[in-house]
């Protein structure tokens, strides 16, 4: 963000003076209380150290997966045969394996029905699981039982899966009826050319096990996933006038494209402007299809990912553009979008947005995995998936950028870094909308620069005051709440806007640049297609940038704690401006930070001088000794408004 940018004033601090003035009012500032040792949420073991980093010891289980599905449009019936390779790299024999079921979340009796705002008003009948089959090493078939309890099914297995890489081959027949548009994720969406299928959480999935809680089975009320990685091979079966658009690679254009198509996809691969793959005018044109009846079958493939979905429609608009990676790499930007989004000033740009995105976020942070980023436009919203996000097919201009940047920023956090977003949101939504700050500043000059979106700032003013609303807010969770606790309320404003606010003020105010960027890189690249956990977010911080963060971690996401400076007191050393200054500061509540303090000369001249938060260990107020030879005539703390004060009416004080 322009207005979120590390002061670069020279500063001069000489001597410090014993605290010669109370505060004016009752401080709240323990320094034995903030300083004290943090108590990480997880321990560090063989598994995770203590620098933040996977053990010796850590594993990570693996579920490979070959899906077979057929949608009919009229019916809204999808009907799926998958095959699940599942390997056990834990040191644990498993009985049971568990998997989520996730379209009994429309049922009216779903746990997360009554979790919502209000209770729904519409329904499916859920998932319909016909068979559970374990295969034998000579390929036959074993039936397993299996128990369904709410979006989670348990399935017993005929004899124990093995440690230590032991793997299995589980097959399962299902189907559902696809839900309208109260979905949410997952929907069926009206458009005046056909229907826009948006198709997700649409095979049954398993849950993670791990080293930190064994099976990960939290059912699905309304937050996001936590998924194991593997390849996903899968096809989809949809009538002739169908176009798909899905994670990760075709295998078969040549039997779902006609000739003028694929030649379009070619020249797109080689192109920096966005190149028409099916145009308006070929909508309802039959010509545009291969055959103009029956089915066909489109064949995808995505490596390394923790999910797989797709979009289906008749009445998509399709474009796409080269991708520029690190190291000469590329990858295809598409876009796939109703004729009610076209437009210039809609979806016409989004291929644009999207590949200027993904190439930033590539540059700063880590290379694009996938051969495809797809957006797509129905009534999903905006929702991230692995190579394809969801994107709102109303959205324009500023609204779209914002959008299109932040979901196939998802590819960072979560798809590349394996959050567990059931538990911890804020490592997903506010690592991600942190990393959209810096990309609204990178595209086209800034075109729509500083990000001031609902999912940044709430209310489109300076973070470092829109916070306060936060931090002064009793009822505000604190960052490490489980992610199912938050309030509507709250989501928005904790889990993205002050999670990503503070890795702002880690960046600018706290860390700098220099040491938090190559940092954050490096932790993106060592978690990538691994599940790390708060602490070892917290210690790895902690390590690379070299510096002792307990205090951070407790206010700001263990607590929602307030931060009150307050300046106090201006007057001359021993009488004497020629002496220098001796400026009286104060914290008066729990939080501590960083920040400038700003004195003014009787010559309008100017000096800055940083306090660090190690003013604080031992004092609640301190007396800091500016140098200097001429009278002041006022003091600020905070002047650029870049940390989080909830009163600034005791951050200046002039000279009488």
């Amino acid at each position: 963000m322009k207005t979120l940018r590390i002061l670069c004033s020279a500063v001069l601090v000489a001597l410090s003076l014993p605290a010669i003035a109370s505060s004016a009012h009752a401080s709240t500032y323990n320094p034995l209380e903030t300083f004290a040792p943090f108590v990480y949420p997880q321990p560090a073991n063989a598994f995770r150290t203590a620098n933040g980093r996977p053990g010796p010891l850590f594993w990570q289980n693996r579920a490979d997966y070959q899906i077979k599905a057929t949608l009919d449009p009229v019916t809204r019936k999808l009907t799926g045969e998958e095959v699940i390779t599942y390997t056990n790299h834990s040191p644990d024999d498993l009985d049971v394996l568990w998997l989520q079921v996730e379209q009994n979340r429309y049922l009216p009796d779903a746990r997360g029905a009554f979790g919502d705002e209000a209770f729904p008003t519409e329904f499916t009948d859920g998932e319909h699981i016909a068979s559970v089959a374990v295969e034998g090493a000579d390929g036959t078939l074993q039936k397993a039982d299996f128990v369904i309890s709410d979006t989670r099914m348990q399935v017993r297995l005929p004899q124990a899966l093995k440690a230590h890489d032991g793997a299995l081959r589980l097959h399962i027949s299902y189907s559902y009826t696809v839900p309208g548009e109260f979905g949410g994720r997952t929907d069926v969406n009206p458009t005046k050319n056909g229907d826009i299928f948006e198709i997700a959480q649409w095979y049954p999935r398993m849950c993670v096990y791990d080293d930190l809680r064994g099976w990960n089975t939290d059912p699905y009320l309304n937050n996001e996933f936590y998924l194991e990685y593997g390849d996903y091979d899968y096809s989809v079966t949809v009538p002739w006038n169908m176009i798909v658009v899905g994670s990760g690679e075709l295998l078969n254009p040549q039997d779902v494209l006609t000739k003028t198509e694929i030649q379009r996809l070619d020249e797109a691969r080689h192109s920096d402007r966005t190149v028409m793959i099916r145009s308006a005018d070929e909508i309802n044109d039959p010509h545009s299809r291969p055959k103009q009846s029956g089915t066909l079958t489109w064949h995808f493939r995505i490596q390394n990912a923790r999910d797989a979905v797709f979009g289906a429609s008749k009445a998509y608009i399709w474009d796409a553009a080269r991708i520029n990676l690190p190291d000469g790499q590329t990858a295809l930007a598409e876009s796939a979008y109703p004729i009610e989004s076209a437009g210039n000033d809609a979806w016409g740009r989004a291929t644009k947005y999207l590949k200027a995105s993904t190439e930033y976020f590539s540059k700063q942070w880590f290379p694009y995995p996938y051969p495809t980023a797809i957006n797509e436009a129905g009534s999903a919203g905006g929702m991230e998936y692995p190579g394809i996000t969801f994107d709102a097919k109303e959205a324009k201009g500023n609204e779209l950028h914002a959008l299109i940047a932040h979901e196939i920023g998802h590819t960072w956090f979560p798809m590349i870094v394996g959050t567990d977003e059931r538990r911890n949101a804020w490592m997903d939504e506010g690592f991600n909308t942190f990393i959209d700050v810096y990309e609204a500043d990178a595209f086209h000059h800034g075109e729509y620069a500083p990000k001031r979106d609902v999912e940044y700032a709430p209310g489109g003013g300076n973070p470092a005051d829109e916070i306060v609303k936060v931090l002064t807010d009793p009822d505000a969770p604190p960052l490490l709440t489980r992610a199912d606790e938050i309030k509507e309320k709250y989501r928005h404003p904790v889990t993205y806007f002050k999670s990503a606010y503070g890795l702002i003020l880690l960046r600018e105010q706290i860390i700098g640049p220099e040491r938090f960027d190559p940092a954050f890189r490096k932790y993106i690249q060592t978690w990538a297609y691994k599940h790390p956990s708060p602490s070892d977010f917290f210690r790895f911080m902690e390590s690379e940038t070299g510096e002792d963060l307990s205090w951070f971690w407790r206010g700001w996401y263990e607590h929602n704690w307030k931060l009150d400076l307050a300046l106090q007191n201006v007057a001359p050393v021993d009488g004497d401006w020629h002496k220098g200054a001796a400026v009286t500061i104060a914290n008066l509540d729990r939080l501590v930070m960083p920040a400038t303090l700003e004195v003014v000369y009787n010559d309008g001249s100017k000096q800055d001088i940083r306090i660090p938060v190690e003013t604080w260990m031992q004092h609640r107020s301190y007396v800091v000794r500016v140098a200097g030879n001429k009278p002041v005539t006022s003091a600020t703390l905070d002047p650029q408004h870049v940390i989080p004060d909830i009163d600034r009416s005791n951050n200046s004080f002039t000279v009488k």
